[in-house]
């Protein structure tokens, strides 16, 4: 490294002393970001600072948003908050202490012998990553199976793959308790217990919010427990609620360690802009992307249980920051995207095109020091495969700095809770400055409800559809029966011909113009 490049990288260095991160953007090219942007970030970390304080955060659904009280109840504006913090986390101890020790079991008496849960979004993505990037680390804990989508065969498929259906305890996870995704896959183990003759309540914990369906059903049933969720923490900043930190309490992580690792970088990122991580994240992003996401991010964590990172950071930071209207009302049409993989697989898959191709991204590097596992194996003299891994790390990093293509690196000096922790709480913290530098609401996902809503009316006229057809003699054109429902041609082709893949309608054909469709069974006239 010459004198110039040292200089930069000390330059733009900032760390966490504990647990020990580095962001080093020597490599971001901030020194040509717009000057005006510094008195922004001191703006939007007064508005980070309200946040917290309990503001109105959501005005359009009127609640605050308090995720960051999760992880340090004492900030919470109202004791009843602090206590509820406190209480859940009491709640999650003592289920996880009996699950592990055995008391608290299965149906037939025996103990559980691994945890399926069941979400989608943020109540799947987040204990995910935390299951993947730090994995059982107690001898008790229990293996994470995750059902996260309304895919039959996939649910076929982890259902098939649980050891013993009968000593699996099973976490429902659903805020509002509504989401059909979630409410399908605990209807697949419902009757998936039926048919073994099982008792699905008694092996079932709801995670949800007070008051909701999912919460009355586990009260009705008597369910194993219900464990809280609140209106202001949002689904994909929920991994240090009930919803990260109950899978990570069963597979025997320390949990409380990730949580004081998040503490930790929210109190490291209430520093002045030029001193603090989240926010040169955030001007990295802004100066970027022309503070319009004219350049995608990609994540390239060098650590294989870092592989769901970029699926967890596609999550929070496009849903949070891809927006039609700005908080006026003006349409801004605003965004970050996220891709990536892992270290070094991708350089055998689409760093070709990040050095020599497009130039319409920014790298995000994220490099562990400590391997974990050390092998001792010369792979070559004087080499192991970690180091062989670190400097593929650096070979790509200067390969893109020739192009004059930018990149950052977050440094962990080891993958751990606590490391985790601060990862969380860095993207949580950049992602709600950058809302503030372009002026969007991070907290809401109109665009979310949109297709819920959207999917609702296919499944109307899926129901119009059937029975049409059901009432049909003899086959009919898919033009012909939408003209008796009422629906457009083009929707019913597509839905008529899903349906006779699945059920007792007979397809003949297929030209959308000419197929007929008709009941199993009747017979052409």
């Amino acid at each position: 490294m010459n004198t110039a490049t040292m200089d930069s990288y000390l330059r733009w260095r900032v760390t966490l002393a504990q647990p020990a991160i580095e962001l080093d953007l020597a490599d971001a090219d901030l020194d040509n970001a717009d000057p005006a942007l510094w008195k922004d970030l001191e703006r939007a970390l007064e508005a980070m600072h309200e946040l917290e304080s309990g503001a109105i955060a959501n005005p359009d659904e009127g609640r605050r948003v308090g995720h960051y009280w999760l992880r340090n109840p004492e900030l919470a504006p109202e004791p009843m908050i602090r206590t509820a913090i406190e209480s859940m986390w009491s709640q999650i101890d003592d289920i996880a202490a009996r699950v592990l020790a055995g008391t608290l079991c299965a149906g037939d008496g025996t103990p559980f012998v691994e945890v399926l849960l069941v979400g989608i979004g943020g109540s799947a993505l987040g204990p995910q990553l935390l299951a993947d990037a730090l994995g059982v680390a107690k001898p008790q804990g229990l293996p994470l199976r995750v059902l996260d989508n309304t895919d039959p065969a996939g649910i076929a498929r982890t259902l098939a793959a649980l050891d013993s259906l009968a000593h699996t305890l099973v976490l429902v996870v659903s805020k509002s308790g509504a989401t059909v995704e979630t409410r399908n896959g605990m209807l697949e183990i419902i009757a998936a217990c039926e048919r073994a003759e099982l008792s699905f309540a008694r092996q079932a914990i709801a995670i949800t919010g007070e008051g909701s369906k999912l919460a009355a059903k586990a009260m009705t049933e008597s369910w194993l427990a219900i464990v809280p969720m609140w209106d202001w923490v949002g689904g994909r900043t929920s991994v240090l609620a009930a919803v990260g930190l109950l899978p990570a309490a069963l597979l025997g992580l320390d949990w409380r360690t990730l949580l004081g690792g998040a503490a930790a970088m929210d109190h490291r990122t209430r520093a002045p802009a030029r001193d603090n991580p989240a926010a040169l994240l955030a001007l990295l992003w802004h100066h970027q992307g022309q503070g319009r996401g004219a350049k995608a991010m990609v994540a390239l964590p060098y650590r294989d249980a870092l592989i769901l990172l970029s699926r967890y950071l596609q999550q929070l930071v496009m849903e949070s920051l891809g927006k039609r209207l700005n908080r006026q009302g003006t349409e801004v049409w605003q965004g970050l995207s996220v891709f990536g993989n892992k270290g070094s697989t991708d350089q055998h898959a689409y760093v070709q095109q990040l050095r020599d191709g497009l130039d319409n991204f920014f790298a995000l590097f994220v490099r562990v020091l400590d391997d974990g596992t050390p092998s001792a194996l010369e792979v070559e003299p004087g080499v192991t495969s970690g180091d062989c891994l670190d400097g593929f790390y650096q070979g790509t990093r200067a390969a893109l700095r020739e192009r004059g293509r930018a990149s950052a690196t977050l440094v962990l000096d080891r993958l751990d809770a606590s490391s985790i922790g601060a990862t969380i709480a860095l993207f949580e913290r950049a992602v709600g400055l950058y809302a503030e530098l372009i002026d969007v609401n991070a907290y809401h996902q109109p665009g979310v409800e949109a297709g819920k809503v959207a999917a609702k009316a296919v499944l109307d006229r899926q129901h119009r559809l059937l029975a049409a057809v059901l009432s049909k003699r003899s086959g009919c054109t898919a033009a012909e029966i939408a003209r008796e429902t009422g629906d457009p041609a083009l929707e019913a082709w597509q839905i008529l011909r899903r349906l006779a893949a699945n059920r007792r309608i007979l397809q003949e054909g297929d030209d959308p113009a000419s197929a007929t469709f008709r009941a199993v069974g009747t017979a052409e006239s």
